[in-house]
Order: C-alpha cells, then sequence, then structure tokens
C-alpha cells in the first residue's frame, strides 16, 4: 500500500461490506435529488441533463431553472447537509442523518413546496433490482458520516484525475458526470461516428449510444460487482478488445461485464496511485480506439 500520507487520504479505505447500507441509502437519496434535475432541465443530448457533479463541499445539480428563477440542490457532505437554494436568496437546508428513504422524501418535498417549486418525478428508483417506491422504503435507512466523506473524497481526487486525462482530446468529449441511476462516476470520449443501433435498446439506451465511446469511470462496489472499481469500456465494443496489453500490471478485463477494470484495492497498493491511474484510462483508452479503428491524430492534441 502506499506510504505517502497525501495519496492515503485521497484513496481512503472504502471497503463494500462496512459501508455498503449506507451506499445504498445515499444512492437512493441521490436518485430523488437527480431525478429532479431530470424533471426541470432540458433534455441534452446522450442525457447530459440527468447526472450530479462533484463540488468543493459533495455533489450538485448545478443550476436548475423554475418559474421564479433558479434552484441549486447540493448534497453538502462536509457539514452533512442536503442545501436548496434559490436564485432569490431564499435558502433551506436538510440535516443528513441515519434516516428512511421515505422519511427522506417527505422531508424533501416539504423543501420544495417552501420554496414555492412544484416537481413531478418518477417516485421509483430506475437501474436497480427490486425496486422500493421511495415512498415506501423504509429498508434503506443508514448514514455513516465517515464512509461518506471518504467516498466524496474519492470523488474529488478522481474528478480532478478524469479532467487532466480529458484534457488531451480534441473531440467531444463529457464532463466528469455522477450518474445517480448507476451510482458512478464517468467520463466519456466521441468518435465522431454513429454508432449501429444497439438491439433491444429502449430510449435512454438508444441516445446515450446513439454514437460510438469510450468511457472510463469509477464505482464504489454497487451494481453486484461487490468492491469498488475503476473501469472503462467502448460501446460497440471492438473486435479483439479483450487482447489488448492495458497498465498497470493489477488492470484486466472483466469478461462478465466486457469491460477493463482496476480494483480500487490494487490501485491504493500501487507506489504512486495518481500515475497508476492515469496510466490505467490512458492504456485503455489507447487498446479502445486502436481497435475500433478511431480517427486518433484527428481527435487528439
Amino acid at each position: 500500500m502506499a506510504t505517502n500520507g497525501s495519496s492515503h487520504d485521497h484513496w481512503p479505505a472504502l471497503p463494500w461490506a462496512e459501508w455498503e447500507a449506507t451506499a445504498s441509502t445515499l444512492h437512493m437519496w441521490t436518485q430523488i435529488v437527480g431525478k429532479t434535475r431530470l424533471a426541470l432541465s432540458p433534455l441534452q443530448a446522450h442525457w447530459w441533463n440527468v447526472p450530479l457533479y462533484v463540488t468543493a463541499r459533495g455533489l450538485s445539480t448545478a443550476a436548475m431553472p423554475v418559474p421564479d428563477g433558479v434552484l441549486e440542490i447540493e448534497f453538502d457532505f462536509a457539514d452533512h447537509e442536503l442545501l436548496f437554494r434559490m436564485s432569490s436568496g431564499a435558502r433551506l437546508s436538510l440535516p443528513l442523518r441515519p434516516q428512511s428513504v421515505a422519511d427522506f422524501y417527505r422531508e424533501y418535498q416539504e423543501c420544495l413546496s417552501q420554496l414555492g417549486v412544484s416537481v413531478q418525478i418518477n417516485p421509483v428508483p430506475v437501474e436497480i433490482n427490486d425496486p422500493i417506491p421511495f415512498a415506501d422504503d423504509t429498508v434503506h435507512a443508514t448514514y455513516d458520516p465517515e464512509y461518506v466523506r471518504r467516498f466524496w473524497r474519492i470523488l474529488m481526487h478522481t474528478t480532478a484525475i478524469f479532467q487532466r486525462f480529458s484534457s488531451a482530446f480534441l473531440g467531444k468529449v463529457s464532463p466528469v458526470h455522477f450518474f445517480w441511476g448507476s451510482f458512478d462516476l464517468a467520463v466519456t470520449r466521441f468518435s465522431g461516428r454513429r454508432a449501429p443501433e444497439r438491439e433491444g435498446a429502449d430510449a435512454v439506451t438508444r441516445e446515450a449510444y446513439s454514437h460510438e465511446v469510450i468511457s472510463a469511470g469509477f464505482w464504489p462496489g454497487n451494481g453486484g460487482f461487490g468492491q469498488a472499481a475503476f473501469y472503462c469500456y467502448a460501446a460497440p465494443s471492438p473486435d479483439g478488445l479483450k487482447h489488448m496489453k492495458i497498465r498497470p500490471d493489477a488492470a484486466q478485463w472483466d469478461s462478465t461485464l466486457g469491460e477493463f477494470i482496476l480494483k480500487y484495492d490494487d490501485l491504493r497498493r500501487e507506489p504512486a496511485p495518481d500515475e497508476a491511474l492515469m496510466e490505467f484510462l490512458q492504456s485503455t483508452y489507447d487498446a479502445a480506439a486502436d481497435a475500433a479503428q478511431w480517427d486518433r491524430a484527428a481527435l487528439e492534441r
């Protein structure tokens, strides 16, 4: 494991078994807030109006248009509050504490009502197995501030590295998004070419993958993988991708997921974790771009 103190601070331990209950609760809370952004924001290509964004305090919707101005909602993971800020100067907050999704949802709706914001959202979670409507969910009710703080610090440091990685790409590239549906942080590059229609795609998937992409990201252990990990995949996935050489040595192809994976705990063991993550991002992009025959001379600095 890295011995540098700052590396430990940037990459704190995040064992899924110890923070799964908190992560699952927080996942539902971010879906409630994220669905509000979806409802209030106009559609952008590839659903870029959907995600949350990492801030110096936590995760934010960024500015959302409402009839009387602009609303921003932010998870403040430093002081453990959910903040509602209006361009009018109105401000409300909810403490982030152990409580059920049902109670959070009720208090959340009360705050919007106090601010005069009327918004209709789909009241059922997405992209999970056996979803429980928010108003009925008394199962998820855990909030451990220490593990939330660790998660937030990882998101902040990962965002900075993802942004640095993106700076070398001249083609179309997404911001660094936090997708509340899948509960992961991601950045996506585009070749500029249309992608073939995905078999069985619904409206969401069809819009998300309308063009060829290479996407890298971080998820904190959810989705059945059972541990935090960085990933990279190409869509559509080119022939021979799984045989391409990538770095660092701990990274590997996961045949079940169809993605390259670098487990978070393996990254923490690297002598220079930041550089190892950049190696993973660059080498997996190189592999996917070459296998898919992207016009790299036109797309890169």
